[in-house]
């Protein structure tokens, strides 16, 4: 799909949409508790679809409804011996230790840039918990077979706080039921994850906030350095009756909509928790720090335009942030220095040097140096014809920097924004932008 963007001023409200980050843990979640769970406020992007998919193949029943989801599970009983994440690196690295919990062999797949992406911490990891493993020399497809065993265990973290999580839900789930339920993994002794090098904290506090609220058992933890799982710590497992979960707003989506507001506002985002364990609501501090027009009100953030700076920031928890701030750093006088770009390179595309290609094409520099990205921003932005290199957030922040630039800017394969926010072309049409959508485009590539 084309996308076709013309400088337009922006004014209105509008609401960020759910989290994936939150659904996908809370379907995770709602099939590794017995009972029923409704979901409200479920996203509905295809990193959502996968994870809703991966959990109807591991035995649980879904049924959707206009404002919620309504899922019963007994636990990990696999209903398909092979299970397709899609293009979603959460759920392959959260899902692959979660239907390890069961006995049954299961081949665990994934479409476009996963399957490029390394999973050999699973060959390294998981057969010392009793699961046998197979990999594509390091890559998808996996094929697995347990049940995994809780034990004692050191991980690196630098990779991905991903891998982390789905350990993390695995152990609490396992550890949760008493020898002749469905998982028959009780223990005597404390079981512990030793992390070295973790990525993304936040992102950790989120998962375990999950599990509380779903009743697994939740670790006690020492600066994100070990995770002990102690037996007689378990929680209330409920039934089910009456369990619910509301799906944060998201903050990842919703810099985009901030960022814009910068650009070419005034807009006022609603939905985004101030309180929440997101990494990405370092935004606000973000741009704050680039004397950006920034309120926050009872109704929502509202950020309008303003003379802004050029700002330094450390974005290594919080990688997904790089693609708005480039946007936003385009258009600060002088130059900004983002620090985290070893963080990019496993994700839909290699992303700093994807943001460095495409922003080129719109006359703004960008140096890369190891783990430094430096943005030459206050110069005109100019309207070009960019690439989303198949890759959401690329799309989203040259659509946002096509706002204020000088003519008109084509994005091709623009329909990558379906991955996390399928409304974002929509939400910038309803604030005033001037945005048309060719489906019927085709580019030989």
């Amino acid at each position: 799909m084309k996308v076709t963007i013309h400088p337009s001023p922006l004014n209105g409200i509008v609401q960020a949409p759910a989290s994936k980050s939150s659904m996908q843990r809370a379907c995770a979640a709602a099939l590794l508790s017995n009972g029923e769970t409704v979901i409200k406020n479920p996203g509905h992007s295809d990193d959502d679809q996968a994870a809703i998919e991966i959990i109807k193949a591991l035995g649980a029943q879904v049924v959707m409804t206009a404002e919620s989801l309504v899922i019963n599970s007994a636990g990990v009983i696999p209903r398909d011996k092979e299970i397709n994440c899609g293009e979603s690196g959460l759920s392959i690295r959260m899902f692959t230790p979660i239907a390890a919990v069961s006995n049954k062999e299961i081949t665990l797949t994934g479409s476009g840039s996963l399957a490029k992406r390394p999973m050999d911490f699973f060959d390294e990891i998981l057969p010392g918990l009793g699961v046998k493993v197979k990999s594509n020399k390091g890559r998808l497809p996996l094929i697995i077979r347990g049940p995994l065993l809780p034990a004692n265990i050191e991980i690196d973290g630098s990779l991905s706080s991903q891998f982390l999580t789905g350990l993390l839900m695995a152990y609490g789930a396992s550890l949760n039921f008493s020898a002749g339920d469905t998982f028959g993994n009780a223990i005597h002794v404390p079981v512990s994850i030793k992390v070295r090098n973790l990525k993304s904290k936040p992102y950790i506090d989120l998962t375990l906030d999950v599990m509380k609220q779903f009743g697994l058992m939740v670790p006690e933890y020492r600066n994100y350095e070990e995770f002990i799982f102690r037996p007689g710590s378990l929680q209330t497992h409920s039934s089910g009756e009456g369990r619910a979960y509301v799906v944060e707003s998201d903050w990842s989506s919703g810099a985009f909509l901030l960022v814009a507001g910068a650009i070419a506002g005034p807009v006022t985002v609603r939905g985004l928790d101030l309180t929440s364990s997101q990494a990405d609501k370092a935004i606000v501090d973000v741009l704050m720090s680039a004397n950006a027009g920034i309120a926050v009100e009872a109704k929502g953030i509202k950020v309008r335009p303003a003379e802004m700076n050029a700002f330094d920031f450390d974005a290594t928890d919080c990688p997904d942030l790089f693609p708005p701030l480039v946007a936003l750093a385009a258009y600060c006088k002088g130059e900004t220095t983002i620090t985290g770009v070893s963080r990019l390179t496993h994700k839909e595309s290699n992303r700093a040097i994807t943001l460095q290609q495409e922003f080129a094409k719109m006359d703004v520099k960008i140096d890369l140096k190891d783990d430094v990205m430096v943005i030459h921003g206050g110069n005109t932005v100019r309207g070009a014809s960019v690439h989303s290199n198949h890759d959401h957030r690329i799309a989203m922040a040259c659509a946002v920097a096509a706002l204020r630039a000088d003519g008109e800017t084509i994005i091709r394969k623009g329909e990558a924004v379906n991955k996390s926010y399928p409304d974002f072309y929509e939400d910038l049409k309803k604030l005033g932008a001037d945005v048309s959508l060719n489906k019927k485009f085709r580019w030989h590539e």
